[in-house]
Formats: structure tokens, C-alpha cells, sequence
């Protein structure tokens, strides 16, 4: 078929330039005839200077001499009766006459061109535009595509780590292959259904799940497609998105990143009925309006649900919403072995100790490790892959890729193996804190140097016990550097930057603070109404203002005082881990605790 299509726009393209060459050298052969009054051409026609006269009606043209050349010329007849007497007279070589053209051929001849470039600009610009997909004449028209579900079918099996999620999308599913069991009820088919979530969890994944699993047509779109430049084009689209639907009904309509159109009215600064609005409010009458849209559910995708208009989101319309969350250890166990299926995985490889050790990642951040492992081995020339690529892919995901390249002199390195050292002493020393895992002073991404830290199990809630800890572990970095050159460095940026934000929310948010109380501070982040919340005003007096900055300083400085003082009890330990890491520049748990043996003083108590 590409071959053909090829082949048949080669041959428009060689008529096409054939005829422009054509009409090229008709133009250029064409002579300029003078005009000649008809008294002037008698003249002529006496002196014997015409060659050759060509008559018609309403038109006498021919050639004469003019010097030395031949010139063409054209006259407006008079009723002369004499005129061939004299052209005889006047020796004129031939004369001959010409019939008279009627206004149908004179319109024809003239209008020919103009329908030749007509067709030309007609098959460029529209039929080549939708040959191409493009449809660039239908605005109005919606770019949904239907997904063949014979050629890339999902199921609920290629869908891993949100059971719950899967068992309420289930009986939309069963109402689709079904729909007389509910109908007996009374009981109708949900209008629309919410997926909500953070990014990469699997929105989209589950939609096309739903389709392959009720095997009805399966129309896709993006919430960016429906908005364009031009007014009312969004409406339309969202119109004819719903015809197309009607028509194959029953159908699933899935709009992924519905907040692209679909954000709450009136709260940009200005407001205004602008065009994301009437896309909306086209997108409010279609889920339920006075014409009601049988068999077609709409599934829409968003990381941001509390952007969107409050009347999309009553029953009705979107009937449910349902929530994908972040997978626990076991949905990450089995998200991998999903992934794994497509990857030759080594003998020593478990999958388990990989979801152990990725708390807090999502789908797309598995299948990307996945990936980056198996590219890892295929550059490394081996057959498999095997525990250590995962790891590295792991690592190279949470810090950034390997600069071994930087090159950095002994004194920063020395400074940076004891600012790690500071942070992986304090994490294995307090109680609470996630095992260290790794300590490295080879650059990777922005960082001088890393400790990786590897949770046990699943956290859901933190105490105070263990945030003051963190904080400990976060600040030991800059501890260790003082301590040992009695100087600090800027490397501690990121570090203070984490402390300040977790203190902020131990005050303002935990309630963590027996100065400020169990209240919440936090500051609204609702969007901005029509310019008038521009100047919002904190919702606490500037006395308040002033304590919570004294009880985060405190916080601070305390975490900073009890962990100079675990550094200083353990300075010996300290001294081994970092002279370590100097020399071999990356040490795991093993290691630290060979270099920790016979000198970790009893008794360490958190902050």
C-alpha cells in the first residue's frame, strides 16, 4: 500500500511539472501584438507593408514589416467593403478568415487556467492534509483515535499492583458484557469514572485494560487535543468525539490528562467565558444533559484532581472516582515480575529484595529500571541480567548516572568522603533510621557523593522520634565537615534545605510543636479566584509568624547539637569510615559494620 500511494503522488507530481512546462513555453512564445488604429493598417495594407491577415468579425490580426523585421499587429474592423481589393492591390501574401468563437469557448479558454490552479491548490492543501491524517481543514472535527483491540489488547493481567482498583473497575466491565443483569434492577451504567493518582501509576494502563476486558470499541484522547486557536473548535470536537461514540455504542471514551480542559471555571486571574470553558461546559452536557448518552462511559485520567470544576465531578457525571495509588512492597513484587516476563532475568535475581528496596516508586519507575538493567548487561556483553545490574539501575535512577569523569582534587575529596561518612555514622548509629545501604564518593548526577539509604518495610506513618532522627541524619554531613576541618562547605546546600522544609511541617502542619500547638498552619494552595486572592494573607497574626520561625530555628539547632555530639563520641568510627571511602571510594553495609566493629559505643538515644 506505501509502495502504490508513493507511485500514484510520483506521477501527479511529473504531470503536474509537465503541464507547468507547457503553459511555461506557451506563455514565452507568445508575441506581443500592437495595437493599430484601423486608418493606420490601411495605410500599411497601400504601402504593401502587411505580410500575412488573419480576419474575424470582431477582430483583424496579422504581421508586417518594420525595418528590417516582421511584427505582429491587431485591429478592431469597420464595415469596408474594399478591403480585400486592396490587400490584393497591396500584394499581402495571404489573408484567410477566422469563424467566430461563441462566449461559451471564449469562457472556457479563459477560465481554464484558473480551474487548472484551482485544482492544484485544492488537491495540496485539502486532500494532501487528510491523506496525511493531518485533517487540516476539519477543525471541528475530533482526533480521538479507536484503538484496535485485536492488534494491541490489554487485560486486567498485564495490569499489577492495585488489586482494589481493579475490583471496582470490574463491574463496570461486567455491566458492558452484561448490561440485562443490571437493567432488571433498574440499576444504569456509571456516566463517567475518575482515575486519579500520582504520575506513572497506571491510569492509562487500566483504561486500555477495561476496554480489552468488555471488548467494546475504545475511542482515546488527550485533554490538550480539544482546545486550538480557534473559537467554538473545542466544543465541536467534544460533540463529534460523542457521535463517534453514539454510533458505536457501547463504547469507553478515555480523555488521559482530562485538567488540561476540564479545570475549575473562573479561576485563572481575569476569568472569563474563554475556550477551555465552552469545551467544558460541552464536555457537562454531553456526560448529562437533557439528551442522554446510552452505553458510553467516560473514563478520564488526571494527577490533579483538585484542579478540576466541582460540577464535573458530581454523581451523574462522574459517577466514581477511584483512586491509584502508590504500590505497596507486594504490588511492586508484582509490577516487576510483569516487567521481567519481557527481559531474561538471571538465575540469582529476586524480585522481591528489588521491591524491598524501592519504596515510594510507581509502575513507570519499575518498568524503567527494568529497562535500564537490561541495558546495563546488554553493554556489559552478558547473557542475562543479573542482581547488581538492577542495583545499579536502582542507584542510577534515585542519584543520576556515574560522573567518574569529574575529576576532583584530594583536599574535596577527603571533605566530601568525611561530609558521607557524617551522614551513614548518624543513620546507623540512631534508632528508627532506614539501614544504609550504600556509601559513595563517586559523583553521580549533581552530587559529589551519596548515602543510600534502603528502608525494611512500608511506611505509612512517621513519628516525631523518627523525623527528629532524619533531620540527625540529614545534618551530619555538615557536623562531620566542622568537626573534622572546623570549616564548612556550600555541599551541605541540598541537606538544609530538606531539614528547614521537614521543620516547617513538624510546626505548621504535625503539630509537632508544644510552643505552637496541635494546629495546623499550612497555607492554602487552592488556585487564585478572578485576581482577588492575589493578596492573601497568611491566616495567622505576625506574633505567630515569629514563633513558628523560632521553633523551627530551635528544632534545627537541637538536631544540630545531638549530632555533633553522636560525631564526637564516635570520632574513631568516623575517621575509619571516611579514610575508607577515600580509598576505595564506595563502601556497602557489610563493610561499614567490619570498620564499626569494636567502636560503637553503648547507649546512643535518639534527639
Amino acid at each position: 500500500m506505501p509502495l502504490k500511494k508513493n507511485l500514484k503522488q510520483m506521477l501527479f507530481w511529473l504531470l503536474a511539472f509537465t503541464l507547468f512546462i507547457a503553459v511555461y513555453q506557451n506563455v514565452k512564445n507568445i508575441e506581443k501584438e500592437k495595437e493599430l488604429p484601423y486608418s493606420e493598417f490601411k495605410a500599411k495594407v497601400k504601402a504593401g507593408e502587411v505580410l500575412k491577415v488573419t480576419m474575424r468579425p470582431d477582430l483583424i490580426k496579422g504581421e508586417y514589416k518594420e525595418g528590417d523585421k516582421t511584427a505582429a499587429f491587431r485591429t478592431i474592423p469597420l464595415n469596408d467593403d474594399k478591403l480585400v481589393e486592396d490587400m490584393n492591390a497591396g500584394g499581402v501574401k495571404s489573408y484567410s478568415g477566422e469563424a467566430d468563437k461563441s462566449w461559451i469557448t471564449s469562457l472556457i479558454i479563459n477560465l481554464g487556467w484558473i480551474a487548472v490552479f484551482v485544482f492544484l491548490w485544492w488537491f495540496l492543501f485539502f486532500r494532501q492534509a487528510q491523506m496525511g491524517g493531518k485533517q487540516a481543514m476539519s477543525f471541528g472535527k475530533s482526533r480521538a483515535k479507536q484503538q484496535d483491540l485485536k492488534k494491541q489488547k490489554v487485560t486486567f493481567k498485564d495490569v499489577a499492583g492495585c488489586d482494589e482498583t481493579k475490583d471496582e473497575l470490574m463491574d463496570i466491565v461486567d455491566y458492558l458484557k452484561n448490561p440485562k443483569k443490571y437493567r432488571m434492577l433498574g440499576g444504569e451504567l456509571p456516566k463517567g469514572v475518575l482515575l486519579y493518582g500520582p504520575p506513572g501509576t497506571g491510569k492509562t494502563l487500566l483504561a486500555r485494560a477495561i476496554a480489552g476486558e468488555a471488548g467494546v470499541p475504545f475511542f482515546t484522547s488527550s485533554g490538550s487535543e480539544f482546545v486550538e486557536m480557534f473559537v467554538g473548535v473545542g466544543a465541536s470536537r467534544v460533540r463529534d468525539l460523542f457521535e463517534r461514540a453514539k454510533k458505536s455504542a457501547p463504547a469507553i471514551v478515555f480523555v488521559d490528562e482530562l485538567d488540561a480542559v476540564a479545570r475549575a471555571r473562573f479561576a485563572g486571574i481575569g476569568g472569563g467565558h474563554d475556550e477551555r470553558e465552552q469545551t467544558l461546559n460541552q464536555m457537562l452536557v454531553e456526560l448529562d444533559g437533557f439528551e442522554s448518552n446510552e452505553g458510553i462511559i467516560l473514563i478520564g485520567a488526571t494527577n490533579r484532581p483538585d484542579v478540576l470544576d466541582p460540577a464535573l465531578l458530581r454523581p451523574g457525571r462522574f459517577d466514581r472516582r477511584i483512586n491509584v495509588p502508590v504500590p505497596d512492597i507486594k504490588g511492586r513484587t508484582e509490577i516487576l515480575q510483569v516487567h521481567a516476563r519481557k527481559v531474561k532475568m538471571g538465575p540469582d535475581t529476586d524480585l522481591s529484595i528489588i521491591a524491598r528496596h524501592t519504596p515510594g516508586f510507581v509502575g513507570a519507575d519499575l518498568a524503567n529500571i527494568v529497562n535500564e538493567a537490561a541495558i546495563m548487561a546488554a553493554k556489559k556483553e552478558r547473557k542475562v541480567v543479573e542482581q547488581k545490574d538492577i542495583e545499579e539501575a536502582i542507584e542510577k535512577m534515585i542519584a543520576g548516572p556515574q560522573r567518574k569523569s569529574r575529576i576532583i582534587s584530594e583536599k574535596e575529596k577527603k571533605i566530601v568522603a568525611y561530609h558521607e561518612a557524617g551522614h551513614a555514622l548518624v543513620a546507623r548509629l540512631l534508632p528508627g533510621c532506614d539501614p544504609v545501604h550504600k556509601v559513595s564518593i563517586i559523583p553521580r548526577g549533581p552530587a559529589l557523593g551519596y548515602t543510600l539509604q534502603l528502608p525494611l518495610e512500608d511506611k505509612y506513618l512517621t513519628s516525631k522520634s523518627e523525623i527528629l532522627n532524619k533531620l540527625s541524619v540529614l545534618l551530619g554531613g555538615r557536623a562531620a565537615e566542622e568537626l573534622t576541618f572546623h570549616d564548612v562547605t556550600t555541599g551541605a546546600t541540598d541537606d538544609l534545605s530538606k531539614v528547614t522544609s521537614y521543620a516547617q511541617k513538624m510546626v505548621t502542619e504535625f503539630g509537632m510543636s508544644e510552643k505552637i500547638g496541635t494546629i495546623s498552619l499550612k497555607k492554602d494552595e487552592s488556585e487564585v479566584f478572578l485576581g482577588r486572592d492575589l493578596m492573601r494573607q497568611p491566616g495567622y497574626s505576625n506574633e505567630t509568624a515569629k514563633n513558628v520561625d523560632d521553633e523551627v530555628k530551635r528544632i534545627v539547632l537541637e538536631c544540630l547539637v545531638k549530632t555533633k555530639e553522636i560525631l564526637t563520641v564516635n570520632k574513631k568510627a568516623l575517621d575509619a569510615i571516611a579514610a575508607a571511602l577515600v580509598e576505595k571510594e564506595v563502601i556497602d553495609a557489610a563493610e561499614m559494620d567490619t570498620l564499626m566493629k569494636g567502636l560503637e559505643p553503648e547507649g546512643v538515644k535518639s534527639c
